[in-house]
């Protein structure tokens, strides 16, 4: 899966990056690949499945 980040330096001089696909998946780094790291961390976070999302199976 491919999907599209985008990088903004701040005033502060960190860089801020996101995924504009993934509504609230953001994260920062002192560098740009510390953050591409971070990103790429929060972006499989996001899209991992939650156990209770999981049906079980029916007793029959």
């Amino acid at each position: 899966m491919k999907l599209k980040i985008v990088l903004e330096k701040g005033m502060d001089g960190y860089i801020t990056a996101y995924c504009p696909a993934l509504k609230g998946c953001v994260t920062q780094g002192q560098t740009e690949e510390e953050a591409i790291k971070n990103l790429k961390e929060a972006i499989e976070l996001y899209l991992e499945v939650d156990p209770v999302d999981i049906p079980l199976p029916k007793d029959q």
